[in-house]
């Protein structure tokens, strides 16, 4: 059974998405099957920081909507074999997904990935909760700067009430 993180930060631009593809491919290339998985609804790019824009067709709301099978949506990458991408649907209604099915997915997921990385939403609301549902454990990204170190403080505070077993910094 695999592990699910979810890196999520209170603030746009620290770098969530750049540490998912990296931390990603580098699990890849070690050898592990790795599923990254953009939980930003309405606003995914982990496709382009991961040079798969033209790979993934289905998203995690299909899967969970049983339109398709985790292994059919799931892009392989062109290089890493080990390296996967589940998208976010682009339409806010997935924002209806409750967080039960996530964990469900999330569980269909780990059973096949070593590795589940979610690319969580900037900010605390809706996308936020949905990504760290059924996450293991959580990775809070901060910059240095004042506003991005107290989003961090209040996104470590909200993940208090997620059953994780580590959330890191």
């Amino acid at each position: 059974m695999g592990t699910s993180y979810v890196v999520a930060s209170g603030k746009g631009g620290t770098g969530k998405t750049s540490f998912v593809a990296g931390v990603g491919a580098a699990l890849a290339r070690a050898g592990h099957k790795t599923l990254c998985i953009d939980a930003d609804v309405g606003l995914r790019n982990l496709d382009l920081a991961l040079g798969m824009s033209d790979r993934a067709v289905m998203n995690f709301a299909d899967v969970i909507a049983g339109r398709c099978t985790l292994e059919r949506a799931a892009a392989r990458h062109p290089v890493l074999s080990n390296l996967y991408l589940l998208t976010a649907p682009m339409a806010r209604d997935a924002l209806s997904i409750t967080g039960e099915e996530m964990r469900a997915f999330l569980q269909q997921a780990k059973a096949r990935f070593d590795f589940c990385i979610i690319d969580a939403p900037a900010g605390l609301g809706a996308g936020f909760r949905l990504a760290a549902a059924g996450a293991d454990r959580a990775i809070i990204v901060t910059t240095t700067d004042t506003s991005s170190l107290r989003d961090a403080q209040h996104t470590v505070m909200e993940l208090a009430d997620y059953p994780l077993r580590s959330r890191h910094l």
